[in-house]
């Protein structure tokens, strides 16, 4: 059966309500949004944008308990990091510090999401990051609710429009009311966002687009100065969405000197021809985050964030809950078993009194042949020149033994030797900015624990043990901040195992 699927997508003008059957719309509304009730895809009066949800709701004939919600690409910011292998359970706090350095907001004032990605080499984690303003999020959550459904998914529009071409390199560029999305995908992940707000005197598609190509050059120039081994050229397909898509003699001018080939976004889901696609195009990427790998094709976006903070995800059941009831049973049955055990040996109990009654012939027979080994015991003491005689053979043995280790611990302290000289070889390039407190193996790995004046040093130094020739990989165990007594952060200490 399949599954059904409500998407609502706010404006900053209207609100686009879309209902799926699997991967066919089945219903879809708009509703207005009164000026200033959305700013720049940030919800400014909840009360006028839930009214306006809840009349899209209504002429969608839709009653959805849970949708899926779009939030706008404004003031969010996106970023591919690669951090060392490490543990999953220290990988949210690398990512977050690695975020801290790399960002240029503070982290106190939006939410963090990320995702893994296919690392480029060994030992290595690739993540693709994405932040998003707290107050507009929150602000969007409590509009939906307050209309009725509750959202269980998320997702930022840019990151839902990227979803929708099934090509692994392509420019996407979407324009609705006073916002562009401009798009650069590559390797089936949004490499490069930008989102461009429009003059507010610009109302028609004619008036925006001088803005939208010059800000396309602008992201194609940048993205090509940081890639220059694989630039991107008129060979990958440009994909427009929203009020470009209906006007294709505006085309020529948005590429100007740039010759992309520009086509309008493809539709992936099955619709009825009077379906307007083009203004419903977030609310198709939002639906298809049910159908990620459902989809014919291996070229869609892989990237596919629920950025719903963890706040209004639902709440899972505690283990306690279900685990304290069972073992209430279980008790209950251990008691009763336990009762039925009393019993039954106090039956035993009488059995065996009869049976040691019946044993205390036979055990005064034995106690008399424990009498005669007795005897024979005293006749062991010949024995032992053929003992000594393999005593000497096993000690003969043992030398052997003792000589095969020492040259085992020779062998190995050589070892020891080469891995410690190459792990502390690299030193010097760090000076007093990082040193090691202990450095030693197993015989397969090579355990080294130390301290760091930051953070950015032991990341170097992981990245040149791995380049470092005969390591295989590098793994952080652990990351740890030392405080005085004022809680101020003094450095760090660290703990690697080398393979």
């Amino acid at each position: 059966m399949a599954k059904r699927i409500t998407t609502v997508f706010v404006r900053d003008d209207s609100v686009n309500v879309a209902v799926l059957d699997g991967q066919n719309v089945q219903k879809w509304a708009t509703a207005p949004v009164e000026d200033g009730a959305v700013q720049q895809g940030a919800v400014a009066d909840e009360a006028k944008v839930t009214a306006a949800i809840r009349e899209a709701l209504k002429q969608a004939d839709a009653h959805p308990s849970k949708v899926i919600a779009g939030v706008g690409g404004a003031s969010s910011l996106y970023r591919m990091i690669t951090l060392p292998e490490m543990p999953d359970a220290l990988l949210a706090e690398a990512v977050r510090r690695e975020a801290r350095r790399v960002l240029p907001i503070s982290l106190d004032d939006v939410y963090l999401s990320y995702q893994a990605v296919p690392a480029v080499s060994r030992g290595e984690r690739r993540l693709f990051l994405a932040t998003y303003p707290k107050n507009a999020t929150d602000a969007m959550v409590r509009s939906v609710r307050a209309a009725g459904p509750d959202p269980y998914l998320m997702d930022l529009a840019p990151l839902a429009l990227s979803r929708v071409p099934n090509e692994p390199r392509a420019i996407i560029i979407s324009v609705r009311a006073g916002q562009a999305d401009i798009i650069i995908v590559e390797d089936r992940i949004p490499q490069l966002i930008r989102v461009l707000t429009l003059p507010a005197e610009a109302t028609s598609i004619t008036d925006k687009l001088p803005a939208i190509s010059e800000e396309l050059t602008r992201t194609i120039t940048f993205y090509n100065s940081s890639h220059a081994e694989k630039p991107v050229n008129p060979e990958v397909p440009l994909f427009v969405a929203g009020e470009l898509a209906d006007a294709s003699d505006s085309w020529p001018h948005l590429v100007g000197r740039l010759n992309f080939k520009v086509a309008p976004m493809p539709v992936p889901v099955q619709s009825p021809p009077e379906f307007p696609a083009n203004d419903f195009m977030v609310n198709i990427g939002l639906a298809l985050k049910e159908f990620a790998s459902d989809r014919p094709g291996d070229n869609f976006s892989s990237i596919n964030l629920n950025v719903l903070p963890e706040v209004y995800q639902p709440k899972r059941v505690p283990v306690s809950r279900v685990v304290m009831p069972v073992l209430g049973i279980v008790a209950v049955g251990v008691l009763v078993y336990m009762a039925t055990f009393v019993v039954r040996g106090r039956a035993d109990t009488n059995k065996l009194q009869d049976q040691v009654a019946a044993s205390e012939p036979p055990i005064a027979a034995q106690t008399k042949q424990i009498a005669t080994l007795k005897t024979q015991v005293g006749d062991v003491p010949k024995q032992f020149p053929a003992i000594d005689a393999q005593v000497s053979a096993v000690k003969a043995t043992a030398n052997t033994f003792t000589s095969t280790k020492a040259t085992l611990d020779n062998s190995r302290a050589k070892i020891d030797s080469d891995l410690k000289d190459r792990v502390v070889g690299l030193l010097p390039f760090y000076k007093e900015n990082l040193s090691l407190t202990s450095v030693g193996h197993d015989g397969s790995t090579i355990a080294v624990t130390g301290t760091a004046a930051d953070q950015t040093q032991i990341f170097a130094y992981t990245r040149a043990l791995r380049q470092s020739g005969g390591i295989s990989s590098v793994i952080i165990n652990q990351i740890q901040a030392v405080t005085d007594q004022t809680g101020a952060t003094t450095g760090y200490t660290f703990s690697l195992t080398l393979k």
